[in-house]
């Protein structure tokens, strides 16, 4: 087919193309075993299709030379393109020098995924597979300058829909274009779909709506994630948001976050499916900054979305002299967006999308930045978190010692549960005072930081009293004068022993009695009672002194042992606790506490409503 055949003839030859067509269509549904016979005539005719896009094209440069035709030339040539468009049977593009789509064909359009207005403008290597682009680009440049017509295989991606194809390229003289142009018709040999879903611009209503509801999925997930107590206690805020990412919404996920002044990388996660370890190792390594995009969005640029990547240096490269880090994970959108500080950029997620999947869209930009921000204000919640928790084991070691040192002839064991506040106000302690040890149990009345620091001043005065002064009534009475000067508004329930050999003088400021528990079972309370500190200037102890013989032990427990309750509302109570104690005759004070703390576990169910301490000295 030399010669222009003019349009009726052109028009013919198209609806005989059409049909053909549609039968190989046919066939290779109907006998799926035999494609070879089906393969040879299906190239033959994609040499006609390209003939009679040559064709097509004299006949756009002939016609407006006809004579008496020139006024309606115009619409002629108009008419026919639109007709070669509308009707050719086979993928066809028009391409520009560059490579550019400028026009395009329905069918192109069909097996592709998406509608003619997002695909014109779009750089046509950008659906070839990357490891052919690069052929691909030197095929298209050498039809351009020699004017010979190249037919090229390799396989084209997008929308999740990826297409072994036969590529003709063909260079083209448009009317009204001061260049040459590239025509290409697509031959698809073969067709993988992944989900295979519709183009933007045609999806339907509901389709929009699942889509929404999907990404607030990931909005809710995300949030519930982030909440997690793991999240707040441990620094892995940012790695497991980063996780999540990468198993619901892309191929690669680099997590980046700005320490000390200066961005980090703190994770990468890759495709599952693929082995890419040493890929991942590689990008662990790289410095941010080393990627414009990401450099863009630290430096305080906003989120950034490109459907298509068209510049493959968007993460800077692999190093080493080679490609792209785009080019090596097989990139065909990305997004980028902070993480948000209070002044400026904390960090940046970064996503990547294959090729052959839907690409990311200005929705998926909205829901990232929104999740960027999500995780700004988690970091910053768990910096709050970590600076009171450190705060909170500053006064919780302020009022309860780490490890209880030895007392000579003695043995000792202690637990202690903080029950449902952060900062608990009970304390007790073990310490050395004037020819002996000292041993101190109470709490103040109340919860929280000042309930805390209170109960720590009762503490630490007992420390340095108990070096002068040798009788702890006197101490706690010392004490309760500057509770009562200082208006703090809470009292101290307390109580004190000083221990000088086998004899132990015991000082109770409203606090409950201690247990003795004998070698041949026997349980007594000793008296207790007094006024708590800081109630009145005058405040009242209650002394007891005892001598303790070998094997006998002393229990001191705080209010939220025996006021603990059960599901019917009984309290614990110290009858309860003199039956258990009974049984522990012989026991070490470690292993006392222990049985006392787990018959209190069994009865109320495991809760723990107050803070609990019990402290117990054997006589060896």
């Amino acid at each position: 087919m030399t010669e222009a055949i003019g349009l009726p003839a052109l028009e013919q030859a198209l609806d005989a193309l059409t049909a053909r067509v549609l039968s190989l269509r046919e066939t290779t549904s109907s006998y799926p075993a035999d494609p070879r016979s089906t393969l040879d005539a299906a190239l033959a005719e994609l040499d006609t299709a390209r003939e009679l896009l040559d064709a097509a094209l004299r006949e756009l440069r002939r016609a407006p030379r006809r004579s008496g035709e020139r006024e309606n030339g115009s619409q002629r040539e108009l008419k026919l393109l639109r007709q070669v468009f509308k009707t050719f049977p086979v993928p066809v593009a028009v391409l520009d020098g560059s490579g550019v789509i400028r026009r395009i064909s329905a069918e192109t359009s069909r097996m592709l995924g998406s509608p003619a207005g997002y695909l014109i403008g779009r750089s046509f290597p950008l659906f070839v597979d990357v490891s052919r682009r690069a052929a691909f680009r030197s095929h298209l440049t050498a039809v351009q300058q020699s004017g010979q017509t190249a037919t090229f295989q390799t396989r084209l991606a997008h929308q999740g829909r990826a297409h072994t194809v036969q590529l003709a390229l063909v260079r083209l003289t448009m009317p009204g274009e001061p260049h040459a142009m590239t025509g290409v018709v697509i031959l698809p040999l073969e067709a993988q779909v992944a989900e295979a879903p519709p183009g933007p611009a045609e999806r339907s209503d509901a389709a929009l709506i699942l889509a929404s509801a999907r990404r607030q999925e990931l909005l809710s997930r995300m949030t519930r994630l982030l909440l997690d107590e793991e999240s707040l206690r441990q620094p892995v805020t940012v790695t497991r948001a980063a996780r999540l990412l990468s198993a619901e919404t892309a191929d690669w996920v680099i997590a980046d976050v700005v320490r000390d002044g200066s961005p980090r990388r703190a994770c990468v996660f890759g495709p599952s499916d693929r082995p890419v370890s040493d890929l991942i190792r590689l990008v662990e390594g790289l410095s941010p900054l080393t990627a414009p995009l990401i450099a863009h969005v630290l430096t305080g640029g906003s989120g950034v979305v490109h459907e298509m990547v068209e510049d493959e240096s968007l993460l800077g490269g692999a190093g080493d002299g080679r490609p792209p880090l785009l080019r090596v994970m097989g990139a065909g959108s990305v997004l980028c967006v902070p993480i948000e500080g209070e002044d400026g950029p904390a960090g940046a997620l970064t996503l990547v999308r294959s090729r052959d999947r839907e690409p990311f869209t200005l929705a998926d930009l909205g829901l990232m930045q929104e999740i960027g921000a999500h995780v700004g204000l988690a970091l910053r919640v768990r910096r709050s978190f970590r600076d009171r928790s450190e705060a909170a084991e500053a006064l919780r070691t302020s009022v309860v010692p780490r490890s209880l040192p030895d007392i000579p002839g003695f043995e000792a064991a202690a637990i202690y549960h903080a029950g449902s506040s952060s900062v608990g106000a009970e304390f007790y302690d073990v310490f050395p005072v004037a020819d002996g040890w000292g041993f101190a149990l109470g709490g103040a009345a109340g919860r929280g930081e000042e309930a805390a620091s209170v109960s720590a001043m009762v503490r630490n005065g007992l420390r340095v009293l108990g070096v002068w002064e040798p009788d702890p009534g006197q101490a706690l009475r010392k004490l309760n004068q500057a509770l009562s000067v200082q208006h703090s508004g809470m009292f101290v329930m307390a109580l004190a022993g000083f221990v000088k050999g086998r004899r132990i003088r015991l000082s109770s400021a409203g606090h409950h009695p201690a247990a003795l528990l004998r070698p041949d079972g026997t349980v007594r309370f000793t008296a207790g009672g007094g006024v708590p500190l800081g109630i009145s200037p005058e405040g009242e102890t209650y002394d007891e002194e005892l001598t303790l013989a070998s094997g006998q032990t002393l229990l001191f427990y705080s209010d939220g042992l025996v006021t603990s309750r059960n599901d019917q509302g009984e309290a614990y109570g110290e009858i309860r606790l003199a039956d258990v104690l009974a049984r522990c005759v012989s026991q070490s004070p470690a292993a006392v506490v222990k049985t006392v703390e787990e018959d209190r576990h069994a009865f109320s169910g495991g809760r723990v409503w107050d803070e609990i301490v019990i402290l117990a000295l054997r006589v060896v």
